[in-house]
């Protein structure tokens, strides 16, 4: 059976990233450490990066791509400015945690996995921000806002409007 030829990629990681890459690719379970620090950086894992990645730590681009869409956390597009959170774990769920997502993305105009036209806002479902005690709650980048009623999410976004 014929291999397959590594090639090259054209992309360019700050040395950070290739110090961290180089740090963690023998050690068991380094993948998805490689992968929150290559998140951490752009904000995304996007497909030149993913294929970056293979080519530096050897691991085939398709166990890659399975770590990345099994986990919710990976994203594969770039998110907007302001990335908002909507928390949906048990104790938000069952206080009106989806009727926060449907009022944010009302207000910004956005279907699911997708980036403002002016590229500040992205609205993203998680599973659980640890912060039960002030359910339902958001978080905006690293502000978290909780106990929410739907009618306070226009308020908050006001606030990252235009900065």
């Amino acid at each position: 059976m014929a291999q397959q030829a590594k090639t090259e990629v054209d992309y360019t990681f700050p040395k950070e990233l290739l110090s961290f890459i180089e740090e963690w690719k023998a050690k068991p379970g380094s993948l998805i450490m490689i992968l929150h620090k290559t998140q951490e950086i752009f904000g995304y894992v996007s497909r030149p990066a993913a294929e970056q990645l293979s080519v530096l730590t050897s691991i085939p681009l398709a166990r890659i791509y399975g770590v990345i869409t099994f986990y919710h956390f990976f994203k594969t597009t770039k998110p907007g400015k302001h990335r908002i959170s909507v928390c949906l774990g048990t104790a938000c769920y069952l206080k009106g945690a989806q009727d926060l997502i449907e009022e944010t993305r009302k207000i910004l105009k956005l279907e699911p996995n997708a980036v403002t036209e002016d590229g500040q806002f992205s609205v993203d479902p998680v599973r659980c921000v640890g912060c039960c005690g002030l359910a339902p709650l958001i978080t905006v980048g690293t502000d978290t806002y909780g106990k929410l009623t739907k009618d306070m999410i226009s308020g908050i976004l006001d606030k990252y409007k235009d900065v």
